[in-house]
């Protein structure tokens, strides 16, 4: 379930946790305890009011964290081709994850020339 913005757009799993496309796995766990804490549901049953906004926010930071801390989830969703419905595709995953390496790999030695 990914949150929508006031104009109706969807927001990323990177601006769910606030951290950007290149944060490392340490950075992205970091966010997601410090949100995790702040919108756990159960901290904040005194406050009946925000307890179904809490809901909310927290299942959309477990997806996010849940994609974003998986390296094969992350590299499928950083190229468009994550869907949360479907059933992972280990081969596909794969093969998708070897071929971001190699786009990399080129990249790094087109620099050097």
């Amino acid at each position: 379930m990914m949150e929508t913005d006031t104009k109706g757009s969807v927001s990323s799993y990177y601006n769910i946790l606030g951290v950007s496309s290149d944060s490392s796995i340490q950075e992205i766990r970091r966010a997601y305890r410090k949100l995790a804490m702040q919108w756990h549901p159960d901290r904040l049953t005194k406050t009946p009011s925000l307890l179904g906004e809490a809901k909310r926010k927290f299942q959309q930071i477990q997806e996010a964290y849940s994609v974003l801390s998986n390296t094969k989830k992350r590299t499928m969703y950083d190229v468009g081709l994550y869907d949360p419905k479907e059933e992972e595709d280990e081969g596909f995953s794969d093969f998708v994850e070897e071929m971001m390496s190699l786009v990399g790999q080129v990249r790094r030695e087109v620099c050097f020339l």
